[in-house]
């Protein structure tokens, strides 16, 4: 959530910047107004309740003297008393349930490099990267034998089986057989010993509670995005960073731990509620796909060295692949609700013609911090919230299909690049 505190002090500015994100300041004047509300009510609730607790002290005293009449008579009102401090006290408790619930459903504030954006359309390409460019040499040209879409490339091989999925498990599930399953395996087994030298390999649950789906803010705001299990109270995971983010959950950690780094690979359940009819063959937007998340719980002035380092290891892990690709800086109106800054990864694909999408790199500020209530002890001996910051490194289903299109050979084999040899016992060539 944002801070409250941020918010009262400087409202002008918190509208100004939510404004980009398309927040109308009458959202935030109405917040404020709550808000204000919510401390009057606890102001009248504590002050009953300091009432209550002096007219108990009297009664004490009116017992003490054996003034049994003027005790009785403080009794009965300090009872009254009582009643209205609990009534106020649940008066207070509906005005904060009010108050957060709204404040859920407010986006991050944005970075000051986030460009202004209706949408996608509008995001920044920073750069672009393909092998040979630091030599000089030109954009890769695409040969034919490059331009066979990746769903046509694995029925050929036998490596991918859309039919197979779609009877066991409905349409936009992939089955990989073969050599295509064992590539799945190889890149997971790549990134993540590229990332053991820094970051601790965790292996979470799949399934997570509300409360951990509150915490990166995906719920409430995209629950009609998730899988759920009403009967059992969890959600299918839609990235790694969900566990990850509630790791410490509830915890005030030492100072002198930061920056926490962790990695997973986990699988991703996304119910792409918003996109029928999008990217609907292959494997480019599945319900369910393979990633590698990269994580880390930092302290403010370490949030810009950890976004820059996720950054950087998932472009290491794409020259190493080979895969052309490029940055794009998110506009306000792509970014995700709970992020303050975000810069996408999209590798060229030649089969599909198009660039795909394979890694977001977010800094969250204290937004996910506050949710999860994840805190850190400060120099001073108080308490301040940490700030998170994750990455893909990487979504294998796209990747996968950027590989074998462009790597696909003239007589139909794919050669896959030599970093993959030790994870595919140096069977690098896919052959039918």
């Amino acid at each position: 959530m944002i801070d409250i505190a941020q918010l009262r002090q400087e409202p002008d500015f918190v509208k100004a910047q939510l404004a980009r994100r398309g927040v109308s300041p009458s959202t935030m004047d109405e917040i404020i107004a709550l808000d204000a509300e919510h401390r009057q009510r606890l102001q009248e609730a504590e002050a009953l309740r300091a009432q209550v607790k002096e007219l108990s002290r009297q009664v004490g005293e009116a017992n003490k003297a054996g003034n049994k009449d003027e005790a009785e008579k403080l009794r009965l009102r300090s009872r009254e008393l009582g009643e209205q401090e609990s009534a106020a006290s649940e008066v207070a408790s509906q005005a904060s349930e009010t108050l957060r619930s709204k404040l859920l459903m407010v986006p991050n504030l944005p970075d000051a490099r986030v460009p202004d954006g209706k949408d996608e359309t509008e995001n920044v390409e920073i750069s672009q990267w393909w092998v040979g460019k630091d030599e000089g040499k030109p954009f890769p040209i695409f040969e034919e034998h490059q331009k066979k879409p990746h769903w046509e490339v694995g029925q050929e091989l036998g490596i991918l089986d859309l039919e197979s999925g779609a009877k066991l498990a409905g349409s936009m599930f992939a089955l990989y057989r073969g050599a295509g399953a064992r590539l799945i395996r190889s890149l997971g087994f790549y990134a993540l010993n590229a990332h053991l030298d820094a970051y601790e390999e965790i292996r979470p649950p799949h399934f997570a509670l509300t409360e951990t789906m509150m915490s990166t803010g995906h719920l409430p705001k995209s629950e009609d995005d998730m899988y759920a299990m009403e009967r059992d109270g969890l959600w299918a995971i839609p990235t790694a960073e969900v566990p990850l983010t509630s790791m410490h959950r509830g915890e005030i950690l030492p100072r002198e731990n930061f920056p926490i780094r962790m990695t997973a690979q986990t699988s991703c359940f996304r119910r792409e509620s918003g996109s029928a009819g999008r990217d609907t063959r292959g494997v480019l937007r599945l319900h369910e796909f393979d990633k590698v998340e990269l994580f880390a719980y930092c302290l403010p002035e370490q949030a810009e060295e950890a976004h820059t380092d996720i950054l950087q290891r998932a472009e290491s892990l794409l020259q190493g692949l080979g895969l052309t690709y490029r940055l794009l800086e998110l506009c306000t109106g792509d970014l995700g609700s709970a992020s303050a800054r975000t810069i996408d990864l999209e590798v060229f694909s030649p089969g599909v013609d198009r660039w795909l999408e394979v890694s977001s790199v977010s800094w969250f500020r204290d937004y996910q911090a506050r949710r999860a209530n994840v805190r850190y002890r400060t120099e001073e001996g108080t308490t301040a919230f940490v700030h998170t910051v994750n990455g893909s490194a990487l979504a294998w289903a796209r990747i996968w299909a950027a590989l074998v299109e462009t790597y696909r050979q003239a007589d139909g084999t794919v050669q896959l690049p030599e970093v993959l040899a030790p994870f595919m016992g140096n069977q690098l060539t896919i052959r039918p």
